[in-house]
């Protein structure tokens, strides 16, 4: 079983940037693929980037040069370092965990974090 659980989340200024932490339960962290999304009021939960356990990283084209994606795996830790936030990236930020080697897609995820909330404001 594994448990996922977002920090770092809140309230910042309009081309800021904000950092947010999942820390991972579980031994075998560091064999899953982790990956960020976000949901937006009233929009579909969209892809931001994983990282395998090989420290691939393939990107989302709305996030591509703002966002990086790291691990640590001693630590069982997946971070994601965002910059120039807009106020279009305000939304509920979740972590999760894949068995697969690549996973692009939500349905790919089979653990997931209770989301964190991040607003930007103008």
């Amino acid at each position: 079983q594994v448990q996922l659980v977002e920090s770092g989340g809140g309230l910042v200024q309009a081309g800021g940037s904000l950092r947010l932490s999942c820390a991972v339960s579980g031994r075998t962290f560091s064999t899953y693929t982790m990956a960020w999304f976000r949901q937006a009021p009233g929009k579909e939960r969209e892809f931001l980037a994983q990282i395998s356990w090989s420290g691939s990283t393939p990107y989302g084209d709305s996030v591509k040069g703002r966002l990086t994606v790291s691990r640590d795996n001693a630590k069982n830790t997946f971070n994601r370092q965002m910059n120039a936030l807009k106020p279009g990236d305000t939304a509920v930020y979740s972590c999760a965990a894949s068995r697969l080697a690549r996973a692009l897609t939500k349905l790919e995820y089979s653990y997931w974090g209770q989301g964190t909330q991040v607003t930007v404001a103008t």
